[in-house]
């Protein structure tokens, strides 16, 4: 694609305006890009995924390239793989499945940040709807069944129960039809 702007070099940003109900697509160079100042941002040239990363994790990107500034003893380290906070601030990537369990703390945090939750709530297949409409029922009932047990109130605790053992019931709803296992524990 070639830029709107000079019509001479191949557009490497892509913008899009909204407003008033109205949208407008850019595709600029990037001389182009920089020259338009009425957008409300700068295009830094030299940004890098890296630099996101480290913004996304609140780390600085400069102090990730100086080694010298490490405090090792404070860096959550993986205890299998031996991969730092830090190097997975700079790369972006988990050594194993070990440093989910390590850095799981932080990468809630960056979860958070970057989707405002840390539970998936998106879309769910057609098919598999009711199955996990099912699932999280049950689910919320043996949570409600816990804290009647911790109340004490064994006889909603022993009602709730029940409930579970009905809805676990249904395979077709909880997805283990024929082979799966049903039934309350």
């Amino acid at each position: 694609m070639i830029c709107d702007e000079c019509g001479k070099r191949p557009a490497n940003f892509h913008l899009t305006k909204m407003a008033n109900g109205n949208k407008t697509e850019y595709h600029l160079c990037e001389p182009c890009a920089k020259s338009r100042g009425d957008w409300g941002f700068s295009i830094q040239p030299d940004f890098s995924i890296h630099q996101l990363l480290s913004s996304l994790l609140n780390y600085p990107a400069d102090q990730a390239e100086r080694p010298e500034s490490r405090i090792e003893a404070a860096i959550p380290t993986c205890r299998e793989c031996g991969m730092n906070y830090q190097d997975f601030a700079k790369t972006g990537r988990l050594g194993c499945g070990r440093c989910y369990e390590e850095f799981g703390g932080h990468l809630e945090q960056l979860l958070r940040r970057v989707h405002g939750a840390s539970d998936h709530s998106g879309k769910v297949p057609a098919r598999a709807a009711e199955a996990i409409k099912a699932h999280r029922e049950i689910d919320r009932v043996k949570a409600e069944m816990a804290k009647a047990i911790e109340r004490e109130d064994f006889e909603a605790a022993a009602k709730l129960r029940d409930k579970i053992r009905e809805l676990e019931k249904d395979p077709a709803k909880t997805g283990q039809g024929k082979g799966g296992q049903g039934g309350a524990d």
